[in-house]
């Protein structure tokens, strides 16, 4: 576990598939850089030409391009690499679906949501 991570997470300012990307990144108290697409489209012009499709989120980890992935795909990979030790405890946002249309409204409305798993 003692490979620096070097993480670019490609995500949307609301969508709950980017706050599984973000819930991964807490869980394991990970440091990246988060750039947004929506508020940043040459962020997203980035994001398709490194990953080669305009799906989000994405995440570069170690100049590996993890393409519209979720959280728990995300957990996977970088537990299946050993880049990270496992932990019991859950992610504080659902890390393998995207957000109920009422989740995403009150995200959009600047309320802190409270996501049930």
């Amino acid at each position: 576990m003692s490979t620096p991570l070097e993480i670019t997470a490609y995500v949307k300012t609301f969508c709950g598939w980017s706050e599984g990307i973000r819930a991964v990144m807490r869980k394991y108290d990970l440091t990246f850089e988060e750039k947004d697409i929506i508020k940043n489209p040459a962020f997203r012009w980035e994001m398709e030409q490194k990953s080669g499709q305009p799906l989000s989120p994405c995440v570069m980890v170690n100049g590996v391009m993890l393409a519209d992935v979720s959280g728990d795909e995300l957990e996977g990979y970088l537990l299946e690499k050993s880049l990270i030790a496992p932990k019991a405890v859950p992610a504080d946002a659902p890390t393998d679906r995207g957000c109920s249309d009422e989740e995403h409204a009150a995200m959009q409305q600047g309320a802190r949501v409270q996501f049930i798993n």
